[in-house]
């Protein structure tokens, strides 16, 4: 059975089946709406329906009860039971980006820290990947599974596809990345995917947020940002648990050294006794609402684990940031 979606603002319809979500069925019919993890925790694909009934394909974390008691759904896994009438962003420059299935070649595998490795994708000759710094790709494992890792070149530097993977236990991907995979191992990816990019077109000055591996697509997005000459204010912040824990923290403090607009924060959550850091402490979004009072004027792009992109997400629109200027990609762990 289909039925049909239409976007309240433009009168546009679309068809969805009823095993489909709004957002697969959107995103099959060229309207690019935002989201990021895909699986109801991150809260990017959050939109409201006016009209029609919705069920969720899966348990979903990235909206509270009194969104959904004011009609917000997550569209990455509401299915319709009925024709749908929605109040939806859409996204322009995600819509001249093709999404493709591609093989790549690992050509290089570093380790960055005891649980953080860095691959270098190399694709075909003949191929390039268009893609906006932010976003994803899905690398395509055995029996139908995928594992979503961030982009962390930027588009400009193309020649290969750099990922940063940390590792977890009994995780289906990371195990094998860490114990198994070699340079020269042909994979298989779709994308580029997401809608965690820079907005090009803001006068807005910017904070961004990283936490562990979440440092992977803000590297892509300060990157396209220094190659774009784009002189916005930029604030860093990185989250860890440990100072190993920022694996790149020299290439972080260089973009503050070698540039007057950015400024960079590293802030440690779990320090023990005997740790010699002397720099900021406590959860990242603490330090950021200690250091900007008037976050109200500032567009926010934060990646990470759920819990600290749900806690920028809240506290910051709780100090008057619109949800509209907040950004958002949450790391969900999956072993299956």
């Amino acid at each position: 059975m289909s039925f049909k979606i239409t976007i309240d603002s433009s009168k546009e319809s679309f068809p969805a089946d009823s095993e489909e979500t709004i957002l697969e069925s959107a995103l099959k019919n060229g309207h690019s709406f935002p989201y990021g993890c895909r699986n109801g925790a991150c809260g990017s694909c959050k939109g409201k329906l006016i009209k029609g009934k919705i069920h969720y394909k899966n348990e979903v974390t990235g909206i509270s009860e009194q969104e959904s008691k004011e009609g917000y759904a997550l569209f990455c896994q509401a299915i319709p039971e009925s024709d749908v009438i929605i109040e939806a962003q859409e996204i322009d420059q995600v819509s001249d980006i093709t999404i493709r299935r591609l093989p790549c070649r690992v050509t290089e595998i570093k380790q960055l820290n005891h649980d953080v490795i860095r691959l270098f994708l190399k694709l075909p000759k003949s191929e390039r990947l268009q893609f906006l710094a932010g976003q994803y790709i899905d690398l395509l494992l055995r029996e139908g599974k995928k594992r979503s890792f961030s982009l962390a070149n930027a588009p400009h530097n193309d020649d290969y596809l750099e990922l940063h993977i940390r590792h977890y236990d009994g995780g289906l991907f990371s195990e094998y990345a860490f114990h198994e995979l070699k340079e020269s191992t042909l994979l298989r990816f779709e994308g580029p995917l997401g809608t965690f990019f820079l907005r090009e077109d803001s006068e807005r000055p910017i904070i961004m947020v990283a936490g562990g591996t979440g440092f992977a697509p803000i590297k892509g997005i300060i990157e396209h940002a220094l190659y774009l000459g784009d002189k916005r204010p930029i604030h860093f912040y990185w989250g860890a648990r440990k100072e190993e824990d920022l694996y790149l923290n020299q290439l972080a403090q260089s973009w503050a050294d070698e540039h007057e607009h950015i400024e960079y924060t590293p802030v440690l959550s779990e320090l023990e006794d005997g740790d010699k850091w002397q720099g900021r402490t406590g959860f990242v979004h603490n330090a950021i609402l200690e250091d900007i009072k008037d976050v109200s004027g500032y567009e926010v792009y934060t990646c990470g684990p759920p819990p600290m992109v749900h806690a920028v997400l809240d506290s910051f629109i709780e100090r008057g940031l619109s949800a509209e200027y907040i950004y958002s990609d949450s790391f969900e762990f999956a072993t299956s």
